[in-house]
C-alpha cells in the first residue's frame, strides 16, 4: 500500500451539468444547504491542523462543480500558500473556466483536470444532460483559456460509455499528439447511475489501448502521475494517455487517496461506503483537532482492509447512497 498523502476535497455538491454517469436521468437530488457545507474556515482548519499533520500534502478540489463555490479563488490561494502543500489541482467541467483561468493561476493553481467526454456537440450535450443551447463551445473555450494561462499538465478526463462515446476514442486520444495535453480514459463505474451502468456496461482500458495501439502504436511512459492512471504515449506525441481501470484492473494496492465530501465526511474508498468519519459535526461539537488527528490516523491504518473488503458490493447493502457528484469523484 502506498503512502496515503492525497486528499480529494469536494467544495460543493451542486453542478451546472447533469452528466449521465454522475447523476441518474430525471433524479431529483437534494442539494446541501449552505449551512451544511464546510465553511472556508472549517475546511482550512481541517487541512492545516488535521490532514497535513497526519501526512497529506497533495490536494485536489472537486465538486459537484468546484467553480460554483463562492470564494474558490481565495480557497485556492490559501491552500497553495501553505508551505506543506506539494501539489494542488482542480477537477472541473470548464464551463466557467474561461473567465476564471487567469485568476486561479495567479492564486497559485497550476494543474486542472477537465471533463471532456466528446468532441461532438450533440453527443456532449446528451452526456451532460443539456436541454437548451449547446454547452460544448463554452467548455472548449475554457480548455483553451486554461492552456493559454499556463496550466501544465492540462488533463482531459474521458468517461467511456458503450454506445454513447466509445466511437470517439481515437479522436480524443489524438488531442495528446500536437499539444502537451494529457488525456485520461476512465472506465465507467456503477456509482452515480447504476441503471445506465446495468444497461450499458463498461469498456475496458485494454480494449481502448488496443484501438490506439493499432492506429499509432503505444509506449508505456517512464513517469507515472500522482493517481492510479497507467500512463502511455503515442510515439512522437507531446502529451500522454492515461488509463484509469477501476473496473478491470484493481489498483487498490497502490491507492494513495481519501475523499472529503462537501459536508465533511471523510471517505477512505470511492467504491466502499464503510468506515467514514463525520469531521464537520465533530468540529462543530468542539472535538479538538488533536482528537480528530487521532481518528484520521486510525482510519488510515484501516484503509488497506477497507479498500479490499466489500469492493464489489460497494457497501453493506450493495447500494450506493450517494451519487458521484455527492461524493466528489
Amino acid at each position: 500500500m502506498n503512502q496515503v498523502n492525497y486528499l480529494r476535497i469536494s467544495l460543493i455538491d451542486r453542478c451546472n451539468f447533469r452528466c449521465q454517469y454522475c447523476m441518474p436521468e430525471g433524479a431529483e437530488l437534494e442539494y446541501l444547504h449552505r449551512q451544511q457545507l464546510l465553511t472556508d474556515d472549517e475546511l482550512l482548519t481541517l487541512i492545516r491542523e488535521v490532514f497535513i499533520p497526519v501526512g497529506f500534502n497533495r490536494f485536489r478540489l472537486t465538486g459537484g462543480e468546484p467553480l460554483l463555490r463562492s470564494g474558490i479563488v481565495e480557497i485556492v490561494r490559501s491552500i497553495a500558500n501553505l508551505p506543506q502543500t506539494q501539489d494542488l489541482s482542480v477537477t472541473t467541467n470548464a464551463f466557467l473556466l474561461a473567465g476564471m483561468a487567469e485568476d486561479l493561476y495567479r492564486a497559485g493553481l497550476r494543474r486542472v483536470n477537465i471533463s471532456l467526454d466528446s468532441l461532438h456537440e450533440a453527443t456532449f450535450d446528451r452526456i451532460v444532460g443539456n436541454v437548451g443551447k449547446s454547452r460544448w463551445q463554452q467548455v472548449w473555450n475554457g480548455i483553451l483559456a486554461a492552456d493559454r494561462a499556463g496550466f501544465t499538465p492540462l488533463k482531459l478526463n474521458v468517461v467511456v460509455i458503450p454506445g454513447v462515446n466509445d466511437t470517439e476514442v481515437l479522436d480524443l486520444a489524438a488531442l495528446s499528439i500536437d499539444k502537451q495535453w494529457h488525456v485520461r480514459f476512465i472506465e465507467f463505474m456503477p456509482i452515480g447511475n447504476d441503471e445506465l451502468f446495468s444497461d450499458r456496461g463498461w469498456v475496458s482500458s485494454e480494449s481502448i489501448r488496443h484501438q490506439i495501439r493499432e492506429k499509432w502504436g503505444l509506449t508505456e511512459a517512464q513517469v507515472q502521475g500522482n493517481g492510479p492512471a497507467d500512463v502511455f504515449t503515442i510515439p512522437g506525441a507531446k502529451g500522454t494517455l492515461g488509463f484509469i481501470s477501476q473496473m478491470s484492473e484493481c489498483f487498490c494496492d497502490r491507492c494513495n487517496r481519501m475523499r472529503l465530501s462537501a459536508d465533511g465526511w471523510l471517505r477512505p474508498c470511492l467504491l466502499n461506503e464503510t468506515g467514514q468519519l463525520d469531521l464537520k459535526t465533530a468540529l462543530r461539537n468542539g472535538v479538538s483537532t488533536t482528537q480528530l488527528c487521532s481518528q484520521v490516523r486510525d482510519l488510515l491504518a484501516l484503509k488497506p482492509e477497507i479498500n479490499y473488503k466489500g469492493r464489489e458490493s460497494g457497501s453493506e447493502t450493495g447500494v450506493y447512497h450517494r451519487t458521484m457528484s455527492q461524493i466528489g469523484g
